[in-house]
This record gives structure tokens, sequence and C-alpha cells, in this order.
């Protein structure tokens, strides 16, 4: 019976462990390094998980009016960390302008390579490195 345990939690923690590495991606795969943009918005979400940190900006096109909300990813919260952010780094509503590269598929999503807080911040024009996936992933 204890034989039988140990299989079934090895076999669950290697599962687990296989789907946490797909989820991990290149720069690439994902990606465009030919198509930069930079994006200013109000933050309306942040996930500060592993493998990547994402956070989300509500970004008012100019010509239409529509608001359209925007994923960016950064690099891991460790990567972050050594970089000089913190949790709270960025706040729910305040405003950011984001450099980075285009999804691939097109969806509103983008890899930031960096964050600049705007004066609605606490800290305003200081820009920090999002720790971008797409640096030594060329």
């Amino acid at each position: 019976m204890k034989v039988h345990v140990l299989a079934g939690v090895v076999a669950a923690g290697t599962l687990l462990a296989g789907a946490q590495s797909i989820a991990h991606h290149s720069f690439s795969a994902e990606f465009d390094s030919n198509k930069p943009i930079s994006l200013t918005g109000i933050v309306t979400n942040i996930e500060w998980t592993n493998p990547h940190v994402w956070f989300y900006i509500n970004v008012r096109d100019e010509e239409s009016g529509e608001v359209v909300n925007w994923g960016a990813e950064m690099g891991p919260p460790h990567g972050l960390q050594r970089r000089g952010w913190r949790r709270n780094s960025l706040q729910i509503g305040e405003e950011v302008s984001v450099d980075g590269f285009l999804a691939r598929n097109g969806s509103n999503r983008l890899n930031a390579r960096s964050v600049t807080l705007t004066a609605t911040g606490g800290r305003p024009g200081e820009t920090l490195d999002a720790n971008s996936s797409r640096q030594g992933d060329e």
C-alpha cells in the first residue's frame, strides 16, 4: 500500500513539473522582435507569479476613443526583484508607459522591455527594466 501511495505522489509531482515547463516559452515562440510597440494606459491587474509576471493596462485608442485591455509579460519575479522591482512597484489605477514587442498571434499582448511610471504614480518618470524574456533569445 505504501509503495502505491509513494508512486502516486511521484507521478503527480512529475506531471505538475512537466505542466509548468510546458507553460514556459521562448520569446520568439510568442512575440515578434520586428514589431515594437509603445503603449500608455492605466494598470487594471497585476499577476506576480512564475514563470512570468504579467500586468494589464487599459489603453484608449486616440482615433476611436475605444478602451482596449492589453496584457504585458515581464520576466520572472526573482529577475525583476534583482532589477529593483517589488510586488507593489505597480499599483492598480496607476498610469504607465510600456515599451515592448507585439504577440505573433495578433492578440492584445506584448512582451515588455521597460515600464515607465507616469506622473500619476508615486515615482513619476522612473523607468524599470521589465527583464524581458527576449534578452538572449534571438
